[in-house]
């Protein structure tokens, strides 16, 4: 038995090496490779879209901005230009689910604070309460990098159409006061081309995990 292992030694080895590596294809080509959805207005609960964009079902990217940031600088879609971003929305004095969505934008601008493509965007829904030096000071308290990070306020309605129309992420508020909005724990996954890919609950842990490793992704794309 041996002798007979020995002889064919060298056609063993070769089959050996010959299927692992037939294995390890078939394995691949089996596995589902992963993938992010680009979304559409009519992707999304009717809710948090504008009723006169719910129709839209393909080519649905995030207008142009333009907005005022915690140190008075003005932002627009430049700032984010060819950026993977994720975008929010909030309010200083909120008391609910504030507070803990931006501890967890602390962590994930820690994540990506030496990656050059990804940035963060967070929209008051309350800019006569916030102003530029209330988000300073909300700023500094949370430790936000500007380089990374802007909370921006401006007109309420361009915020509202913003929300509504290309982030897909805020609730109508009392229907007498015209333009109030319901923010939601939702952050927007937004990628290079300006199309929303992921929407997360700002609040839970394990998905700003699933967050970190969609941006990892998109950055590979």
């Amino acid at each position: 038995m041996k002798s007979f292992l020995y002889k064919y030694r060298k056609f063993f080895i070769v089959l050996i090496v010959f299927s692992a590596v037939t294995i390890s294809l078939f394995y691949s080509a089996l596995k589902p490779q992963k993938t992010l959805p680009i979304y559409n207005p009519a992707d999304v609960n009717p809710e948090l879209v504008d009723s006169t964009v719910q129709y839209k079902s393909k080519y649905h990217t995030i207008a142009d901005f333009k907005f005022v940031n915690q140190n008075g600088d003005t932002i627009t879609q430049k700032n984010y230009e060819g950026k993977i971003y994720v975008a929010d929305f909030f309010f200083t004095t909120c008391g609910s689910i504030c507070p803990k969505m931006t501890t967890n934008l602390e962590d994930v601008q820690k994540a990506i604070l030496n990656n050059p493509k990804v940035m963060l965007l967070s929209h008051t829904v309350f800019p006569e309460v916030d102003s530029i030096p209330v988000l300073k000071e909300y700023a500094i308290k949370h430790h936000v990098v500007d380089s990374k990070w802007n909370l921006v306020t401006g007109d309420k309605k361009e915020i509202y159409t913003m929300a509504r129309k290309s982030y897909l992420a805020v609730k109508l508020g009392r229907p007498d006061q015209l333009y109030d909005m319901v923010h939601t724990e939702n952050f927007v996954l937004v990628d290079q081309k300006r199309r929303v890919r992921g929407f997360y609950d700002g609040t839970n842990k394990e998905e700003i995990q699933r967050l970190l490793e969609d941006i990892n992704f998109l950055c590979q794309e």
